[in-house]
């Protein structure tokens, strides 16, 4: 559940910070990890500062969403500020904040969500793997935690991995591909490639975006930038090229900005007919993405001079829920899935576009009827995390591009 940073963590922390004279000599007995992956991310924090207010705070973000941050015990020796207007990172909010009781349960074909938003410790897949299989889920008591700082960095044989060798009170290995998309891959993907499916990002990456040869960018590349710090403050390390834990989404203004372009055409002069164009310039994967929640509208209004609205027309663009495109005809058969809840949500709504391909330009043909006259177009791409909720809920919606077109319509 979100709170304010005057709250309490609920956790304890075991305090690791070294005084900088001891910084630098060896670590005789190595700091081992008895709770696993649900190891409170504060201990991290104690040595991994910058990083931990990243995660904890979204310093260097742009999650634009009511300012919430993980909270702290008064007297804690992570230092941080007594408030802040950024906003917490998704994946320190993936295991306290409240989400939809049966998508906890079973989000998709009656798996549990456990396995990604509780990750027990994994080795990282092989980024050309066919399948994408899951993650083992933590038992149910120790979910708490949610997604902590070594649900990814934690190995199976209780090591950390980072991109680099390193001296530390933990044993370390270094592992280059944390610095890939296949870091990403076991829970932004599951299965096989499916084009419009939900749940399907990595492999939208590596098959729509990467082999084709659109670009050469990693998930981290976008979603992780860089900036030249220690790993730990108080330690002999040498500065180098960090990756800032943000993870910006679909809640960045500049992530969703930038992913869609968009134009107006109106092929025939003095015609009503026109069209719309809508374009993946700027996202290394399909938009939407991951769950079938999200969903972008095209919103088309046409005015006339004296700016009444006389024709308007919108699509929803979103991942579809399962292999089959979502139609009121599925309506009655998925109410027997184990997931009958979120399956018929999806299938109430109908028949939508199909989310929109890396590199991909949808076309999309409209030809309001119109008499003679001036107007005006007006296109708006609107981005919606949770289309389930009532289509005038807009908490959730952020308008991410515009664009007009004045056309001119005569007779015959």
């Amino acid at each position: 559940m979100r709170k304010t940073v005057a709250a309490s963590i609920k956790t304890g922390m075991a305090l690791l910070l070294a005084s900088t004279a001891t910084a630098a000599i060896a670590f005789a007995e190595p700091t081992t990890y008895p709770e696993g992956t649900a190891t409170p991310s504060q201990t991290c924090g104690a040595c991994h500062k910058a990083i931990y207010r990243e995660f904890a705070f979204g310093f260097g973000g742009d999650i634009h969403y009511k300012p919430t941050t993980i909270p702290q015990k008064e007297g804690e020796a992570i230092p941080m500020p007594a408030g802040v207007s950024a906003t917490a990172t998704a994946h320190a909010f993936a295991g306290t904040e409240q989400y939809p009781i049966h998508a906890r349960e079973a989000e998709e074909d009656g798996k549990s969500c456990n396995v990604c938003h509780y990750p027990e410790p994994f080795a990282v897949p092989d980024i050309n793997v066919a399948e994408m299989t899951k993650p083992k889920g933590r038992p149910k008591a120790t979910e708490a935690a949610g997604i902590t700082c070594a649900s990814c960095h934690l190995t199976p044989e209780g090591k950390i991995r980072g991109p680099h060798s390193v001296n530390a009170p933990h044993e370390t290995v270094a592992d280059p591909a944390i610095q890939t998309s296949a870091m990403c891959a076991y829970c932004h993907s599951m299965g096989k490639r499916v084009v419009g499916k939900q749940t399907q990002t990595f492999l939208e990456w590596r098959e729509d975006f990467n082999k084709p040869g659109l670009g050469k960018q990693q998930c981290q590349d976008c979603h992780m930038p860089r900036t030249m710090r220690k790993v730990a403050e108080d330690f002999n390390n040498p500065e180098r090229a960090v990756a800032r834990h943000l993870w910006t989404g679909g809640r960045s203004q500049q992530r969703l900005a930038s992913a869609l372009s968009m134009a107006i055409s109106q092929p025939d002069a003095d015609k009503p007919a026109i069209t719309l164009h809508v374009i993946n310039v700027g996202a290394g994967h399909s938009v939407p993405t991951g769950s079938n929640r999200r969903a972008i509208y095209l919103n088309v209004v046409v005015t006339d001079k004296k700016g009444k609205a006389v024709a308007n027309k919108e699509w929803m663009f979103a991942p579809s829920y399962g292999n089959r495109p979502d139609d009121r005809k599925f309506l009655e058969e998925d109410k027997k899935r184990p997931d009958a809840v979120a399956a018929s949500q999806a299938d109430a709504q109908g028949p939508h576009e199909a989310n929109i391909r890396a590199g991909e330009e949808r076309i999309l043909p409209w030809a309001p009827e119109l008499k003679p006259g001036e107007y005006t177009v007006k296109a708006r791409l609107i981005y919606d995390l949770n289309r389930y909720n009532a289509r005038s809920f807009n908490e959730d919606q952020t308008e991410i591009n515009s664009t007009t077109l004045t056309i001119k319509v005569k007779k015959g």
